[in-house]
């Protein structure tokens, strides 16, 4: 019998599962992309990495969260013997001001977090969703909510506010920072192999399809480009990112447009793919020769370069920077772009090196780095924690 921990992230038409012994070894990992679509696929990979077997999926299997689930776990089972889920962790976006740590999940928990759904509409519904399908797929099983929100919490008042009438924040308009599951691990990890690093000022860049920064200070985050919703801050596959109030108010007044057309234009129309006019996706771009492909990429370069200093400010200083996501981890050019003219900061890269893509890359007093984030780890050990498993 194999007795596992099950790792869920549910997104909106994506399905992340991790599989870990009760010791916290991975087992398997699987990841299904484009739910609810024709072109909808599952892929599976085994602890050393490599692809396990497929067999054939009707295109039913991938029609909705809760069917991708069970396609996955039926995968699962047939690689590994007597397959016992002793326990499933969960990414859930927003955890509001309430919870701050991983907890089991229960009806009222459900409920609460419901709640949150207006401050990450693209997130928390299909985060509920996946728990909801694991309950049924594994009744009686503990379940474990793990917060994005919850590594940002101790900011500063100062990195935690907005200049609205103070009722706002009590109520909770305030930032509270995401991606804190990737952060998480991130500073787990300088702990772990750069203590010294550690110890010093880090900005973490986690960029892909949604992409935020991290000022670590002491491993502790003291700042993030993030804020109230997932909308702030950089530039994203289709999210705008940082955007004068204003343009909002514009769009209502001159546009005519509503909360729900606002919304789907800022959330699913904007950022790398508004930009381009071509793709959300990176590396489209990078291949593409038209010139509106370029000057995407060179805004996002150019905001991650300004965030950078912003982040420096905070820190007062800078020993690191560790890149980390999918684009991160993989572009070479993108982080050479935004490393480029940055020599007055301290920050320069090897080139070979970033071709490379090799953990190391800089090439002058602060430290450059590349390190995979592992979201699927920090939610087993939070379910692991949390049960006394």
């Amino acid at each position: 019998m194999t007795r596992a921990i099950l790792t869920v992230n549910s997104g909106s038409s994506s399905l992340k599962l991790g599989l870990f012994s009760e010791n916290l070894d991975m087992l398997a990992m699987g990841h299904v992309d484009r739910i609810g679509r024709r072109e909808a696929a599952m892929k599976l990979t085994g602890a050393d990495g490599a692809s396990l077997p497929l067999s054939e999926t009707a295109p039913e299997a991938f029609a909705t969260n809760a069917a991708a689930l069970e396609t996955a776990l039926d995968a699962f089972r047939a690689d590994f013997d007597a397959l016992e889920i002793v326990a499933v962790g969960h990414r859930i976006v927003h955890g509001g001001l309430k919870h701050a740590a991983p907890e089991k999940v229960t009806a009222a928990l459900i409920k609460d977090l419901a709640r949150l759904a207006p401050y990450a509409p693209l997130h928390q519904p299909h985060n509920l969703a996946g728990i909801r399908a694991a309950i049924d797929a594994f009744p009686g099983v503990p379940q474990i909510a793990c917060y994005d929100t919850a590594f940002h919490r101790g900011h500063p008042f100062v990195s935690d506010v907005y200049a609205l009438p103070r009722a706002y924040y009590e109520k909770g308009v305030r930032r509270y920072g995401f991606h804190g599951l990737s952060y998480d691990y991130i500073e787990s990890e300088l702990a772990r192999s750069e203590p010294d690093l550690h110890a010093g000022r880090v900005v973490v860049a986690h960029l892909g399809s949604g992409a935020s920064m991290c000022a670590l200070k002491g491993g502790k985050s003291i700042a993030s480009s993030l804020g109230f919703s997932a909308l702030d801050g950089l530039p994203m596959g289709t999210r705008s990112g940082e955007l004068d109030p204003g343009v909002v108010l514009y769009l209502m007044d001159q546009e005519g447009m509503g909360a729900a057309e606002i919304s789907d234009l800022l959330y699913k129309k904007s950022g790398l793919l508004g930009l381009s006019g071509i793709s959300n996706d990176m590396r489209t771009l990078e291949d593409s020769d038209d010139p509106h492909a370029a000057q995407a990429i060179a805004y996002f370069a150019f905001r991650i370069k300004r965030e950078i200093g912003a982040m420096a400010a905070a820190l007062g200083g800078l020993d690191g920077i560790v890149f980390c996501g999918g684009i991160g981890e993989n572009s070479a050019r993108l982080r050479a772009e935004v490393c480029a003219d940055m020599g007055w900061l301290g920050i320069d890269l090897d080139a070979e090196a970033n071709a490379q893509s090799a953990r190391d890359i800089g090439a002058d007093r602060v430290r450059v780095m590349v390190i995979p984030t592992n979201e699927e780890i920090i939610i087993a050990r939070a379910a692991r924690k949390v049960l006394s498993l």
